[in-house]
């Protein structure tokens, strides 16, 4: 197992160096005058640079859209992001970038309607299922604080076109197969898959890694990488992002 000291330190070194790389882009320098940090980990996937559409789906306050907007310069940016607050503030960091990025205030989901969201006092690690106790005993400051209703749609009903090739990233806080259940008709346009997957229950009842990459096994995805990797004080593997192709062979 690993020295939680030990742990902690890569951790401040790693956001010390991310703090660094960002100072040197005027896109990630505007994005942080609104407190948003680039999602520059995800550099590290190895995508396509003429990818012509990005599907954000758990956008949050633009993360990784700040970061798609840069990588893939040709790229139109669809956002999904039911809480308000980040919302707006997403809404302000893509401001100067507009005429590319739309913003759905909806939380993606395998059907449309009011649901309730559980909004944890860390608002990304906010969800539509339940925080459970060992995302919070992992990541401090992530308990629940509050609920509220939100507007959930299918990904097939609001995205009605797409140029390719085309990348959707997941980060739904342990939402991601209703997401995938509610884009089966969009998914055969997407060729590239980004989906946060979890090794552990972090919000109950969610889907796990394996059943994840069995359900896109069956629609004719491969895993490609696995990236990002996120463990506990422990060294207990808790999350990463998978990287799923369309098998065209």
């Amino acid at each position: 197992m690993r020295h939680p000291q030990r742990l902690a330190s890569r951790e401040r070194i790693r956001k010390l160096r991310k703090a660094v790389r960002l100072a040197k882009v005027q896109r990630f320098r505007r994005a942080l005058r609104h407190g948003v940090a680039a999602a520059i980990e995800h550099d590290e996937i190895p995508l396509p640079t003429d990818i012509r559409t990005v599907i954000d789906v758990g956008s949050h306050r633009g993360q990784f859209a700040v970061l798609a907007l840069s990588r893939f310069p040709s790229a139109r940016v669809l956002c999904f992001e039911p809480l308000e607050d980040p919302r707006s503030t997403l809404s302000e960091v893509v401001a100067a970038d507009r005429d590319r990025v739309e913003v759905f205030p909806y939380a993606a989901a395998a059907s449309g309607g009011s649901q309730t969201m559980e909004v944890s006092r860390a608002d990304d690690s906010s969800s539509l299922r339940p925080i459970g106790p060992r995302h919070v005993a992992a990541f401090p400051g992530t308990d629940p604080e509050a609920t509220t209703s939100v507007q959930a749609a299918r990904i097939d009903e609001v995205v009605e076109s797409v140029d390719l090739p085309c990348l959707m990233k997941i980060d739904v806080q342990g939402c991601e197969l209703e997401v995938l259940q509610g884009a089966e008709q969009l998914l055969p346009k997407v060729e590239h898959l980004v989906v946060e997957c979890s090794f552990t229950e972090l919000y109950l009842g969610q889907a796990l890694a394996g059943e994840v990459v069995a359900y896109l096994h069956e629609r004719g995805y491969r895993l490609t990488g696995i990236y990002d990797l996120k463990r506990d004080r422990l060294g207990f593997c808790l999350q990463a992002d998978f990287l799923f192709q369309r098998h065209l062979g």
